[in-house]
């Protein structure tokens, strides 16, 4: 439909106004929000747990933890570190060939995923690590005094004290896929930056191009205020 859509749209010279046939273009709108509201999805529920896992094991591994491992801490740390400074934009494009070889594609929606949700991996992993160093060290010594197995300890202490904050860190994990996802649209990844790309920057039609930013920002306030509020609940509770 996109293609299609495309050929019929007529060339227009740069800075030409011209106007905006919206009953062609809301159809491609909402495809594209959908598809934006997809890969987001998606990535922040695998990105989010890989981003868990790894933050537990970062904090857990530090000296004098629960877990406290040099070897795996250096080794998690020094990744952790070497990807998440990348850009997005960069980071894509570098691992091109490993996304060829795990999803058969470099191009288009379900590739996009791949590459953001190792990005939202790294980058979730060190707001938990940041969130749990946080957390008084003597509440994690009172329940081991009181038997409590290491595993325990991580379920019913550590993350009930930071849930809180990692809900807020997990809100701004959002705005950061959000913001990939727009990237994304460069190479062809689908959603609303590719919407916005295609039919407001390179027809220069500012229009398309404004309405495509306030979407964003729409979906970015509502799941803001969503995250503030259960954050707050969390506190109160």
């Amino acid at each position: 439909m996109t293609a299609s859509l495309a050929l019929a749209l007529p060339a227009v010279l740069p800075g030409a106004a011209r106007p905006t046939d919206w009953d062609q273009m809301l159809p491609v709108l909402i495809d594209s929000t959908v598809q934006t509201l997809y890969m987001v999805g998606i990535t922040l529920v695998v990105g989010g747990f890989f981003g868990l896992i790894m933050g537990l094991t970062l904090y857990g591994t530090r000296a004098g933890n629960l877990f406290e491992n040099r070897a795996v801490f250096t080794v998690l740390n020094m990744l952790v570190n070497l990807v998440r400074p990348i850009p997005f934009i960069i980071f894509i494009t570098a691992i091109g060939p490993l996304t060829m070889q795990v999803v058969g594609k470099t191009i288009g929606t379900e590739a996009v995923i791949f590459p953001m949700t190792i990005m939202a991996s790294f980058a979730f992993s060190r707001l938990v690590e940041q969130n749990l160093v946080s957390i008084d060290p003597g509440v994690v010594e009172a329940a081991r005094s009181m038997g409590a197995s290491r595993m325990r300890v991580v379920r019913t202490v550590l993350i009930p004290e930071a849930l809180s904050p990692l809900i807020l860190g997990y809100t701004f994990l959002f705005v950061g896929v959000i913001d990939m996802s727009a990237m994304a649209g460069l190479i062809g990844g689908g959603g609303i930056g590719d919407f916005a790309i295609r039919y407001g920057y390179q027809r220069f039609n500012w229009e398309i191009t404004l309405v495509s930013v306030a979407v964003i920002v729409v979906i970015v306030q509502v799941v803001q205020a969503v995250g503030n509020g259960l954050a707050r609940k969390m506190l109160r509770r």
